[in-house]
C-alpha cells in the first residue's frame, strides 16, 4: 500500500509542474515516515543519511568538471572552427551541411558528453548556415536535435557516469570505452536520412557554388578542439589521470585554448560561465541526492523484489521483457532527462538485468542510448526542444522530418540488441 502511496506522490507532484528532485524526495519522506509511524522521527534520520551520502562518491566529481568543460567550449569558439573544417573537407552542396552538423556534434560529444549544450552550440552556427543554404528550418532543428543526442553515448559522457555510480559491476573506463562505437554508429546512421532528405527535397543548392574554406588553415584553426577528446580519453587510457582528473584537466585545457589560442573567452567571461556551470552542477547535484533517498526508500519498503519478480514472472520471456523495458524509457525519454532516468529506474532495473545474466556494460548502453532516442522524440524532447527554440520553429513543424532519424537510431539499436559484442568489444580489448 505504501507503494502506490510513493509512486502516486511522485507522479502527481510531476504532474502538477514540481521539479522532479523536489518530487522524489518529498515521495520518499512521506514513505519513510508512513513505513515507520511509531518511530517516524527516528526513521527520518535516514533521510538526510542518505542525502549525503548519494553525493560522497568520488566518480560524482567529474560532474561539475565536464559540465564546465563544456559551458567553456560553448563560449570559446570551437564549433564554428569544427563546422570550417569539416566543410573544408567535405565541401559544398545538397546534403552536405547536415552530414556537417552531425559530425560536429559526435565530436562536440567528446568534450562535454551534455545533449542540450551541444544542441545550444551547433545549433547556434548550423541553423542559421542550413537556412541560408536553402535548407527549411524544421529540417535543421530535426537534425540538430537528433545529432546532439549522440552526446550521451561518446565519451566524456555525464549519462555514463551516473550508471558506473549506481552500477558497482560497470566501470567508468568500461562503460566510456562501450559507448564508443556505438556512438559512432549512430551519427552514421543519422547521416543517410540526412544526406538523402537533402538530395531528394532539392535542399542545400543556394551555397553549392561558394568555395570551401583552405583546409589546412581550417584544420590549424581547429586542431585545438580536435585535440580534447584525445587528451581526455587518450589520458586516461595511458593513465595517466582517473576520469575525475581528467575533467580537470579539460577545464584548464579548454581554458586555455579560449583565453589564450582563440582569445574569445575574456577574465570579465569567467564569473558567467563559472556562475552557469555552478547553477547546472548543483540542479544535477541535487536530484542526485534526492534520488539517493528515493531509491533508500523503495528498498526499505522492499519494492524492488516484488516488482522484478513480477516482471520475470509475466510470461513476456527474455526478449519480451526487454521490448518492454524499451518501450518505457522512450516514453520517460520524452518527458525526462538522462541523469533523472538513470537515477529513477536503474535500481528497478538491475536486478532484472541480473536475473536474465544480460551483461551490465551492455545492458548500460542499451539504457543510455533509449535515453538518447527520447531526448529527440516528439512531442517533448529536450534536444529538439532546444533545437527548435534556437530555429524558431515549433516541435510539431519538425515530426515530418524527425521520424527519419528515429527509424535511422532504431535501427542501430536492433543491431545492438543483436550483436552486444558492439558494445563490449571495445571494454574488452582494453582490459576493462
Amino acid at each position: 500500500m505504501i507503494g502506490f502511496v510513493l509512486f502516486g506522490i511522485f507522479v502527481i507532484l510531476m504532474l502538477i509542474g514540481t521539479p522532479i528532485g523536489v518530487a522524489m524526495g518529498l515521495a520518499a519522506v512521506i514513505a519513510i515516515a508512513l513505513a515507520n509511524p511509531d518511530t517516524m522521527w527516528f526513521g527520518l534520520l535516514a533521510v538526510p543519511q542518505n542525502f549525503y551520502a548519494s553525493l560522497g562518491k568520488y566518480p560524482l566529481l567529474a560532474l561539475p568538471m565536464f559540465i564546465l568543460v563544456g559551458t567553456i567550449f560553448d563560449r570559446s569558439g570551437v564549433a564554428s572552427r569544427l563546422v570550417n573544417l569539416a566543410i573544408a573537407m567535405l565541401g559544398r552542396g545538397p546534403g552536405v551541411l547536415p552530414v556537417v552538423a552531425i559530425i560536429v556534434a559526435m565530436l562536440l560529444g567528446g568534450i562535454s558528453g551534455s545533449g542540450p549544450a551541444t544542441a545550444a552550440a551547433v545549433g547556434g552556427v548550423m541553423i542559421v548556415a542550413m537556412s541560408r543554404a536553402g535548407y527549411p528550418k524544421p529540417f535543421s532543428a530535426s537534425v540538430i536535435g537528433a545529432s546532439a543526442a549522440i552526446d550521451i553515448l561518446i565519451p566524456p559522457s555525464i549519462a555514463l557516469i551516473i550508471y558506473s555510480i549506481l552500477v558497482p559491476g560497470a566501470s567508468v573506463p568500461a562503460m566510456f570505452a562501450a559507448g564508443m562505437l556505438p556512438g559512432i554508429l549512430f551519427g552514421l546512421a543519422l547521416m543517410v536520412p540526412a544526406f538523402f532528405l537533402s538530395r531528394r527535397h532539392g535542399m542545400g543548392k543556394a551555397e553549392a557554388h561558394l568555395s570551401k574554406p583552405p583546409f589546412w588553415t581550417s584544420l590549424r584553426e581547429a586542431s585545438w578542439g580536435l585535440a580534447a577528446p584525445v587528451l581526455i580519453l587518450g589520458g586516461m587510457r595511458a593513465g595517466l589521470f582517473t576520469p575525475t582528473e581528467a575533467a580537470v584537466v579539460a577545464v584548464f585545457y579548454g581554458l586555455f585554448v579560449g583565453m589564450v589560442i582563440y582569445r574569445t573567452i575574456r577574465i570579465k567571461d569567467l564569473f558567467s560561465i563559472l556562475r552557469d556551470s555552478a547553477e547546472l552542477s548543483a540542479i544535477v547535484l541535487i536530484i542526485v541526492a534526492l534520488a539517493g533517498v528515493f531509491a533508500y526508500s523503495l528498498s526499505t519498503l522492499s519494492l524492488i523484489d516484488p516488482i522484478t519478480k513480477a516482471i520475470v514472472g509475466s510470461g513476456l520471456g527474455e526478449y519480451g521483457v526487454l521490448i518492454l523495458i524499451l518501450i518505457l524509457l522512450v516514453g520517460v525519454g520524452m518527458v525526462l532527462d538522462g541523469v533523472s532516468i538513470f537515477l529513477i529506474f536503474v535500481p528497478l532495473l538491475i536486478p532484472i538485468a541480473l536475473f536474465y545474466q544480460w551483461d551490465l556494460v551492455w545492458f548500460g548502453v542499451i539504457l543510455t542510448m533509449m535515453v538518447a532516442i527520447g531526448q529527440f522524440t516528439p512531442p517533448i524532447a529536450v534536444n529538439l526542444m532546444v533545437a527548435c527554440r534556437i530555429a524558431n520553429v515549433g516541435i510539431e513543424d519538425t515530426t515530418r522530418w524527425v521520424l527519419w532519424m528515429l527509424l535511422a537510431a532504431c535501427f542501430v539499436l536492433l543491431i545492438l540488441v543483436v550483436f552486444p559484442e558492439i558494445a563490449t568489444w571495445l571494454p574488452s580489448a582494453l582490459g576493462y
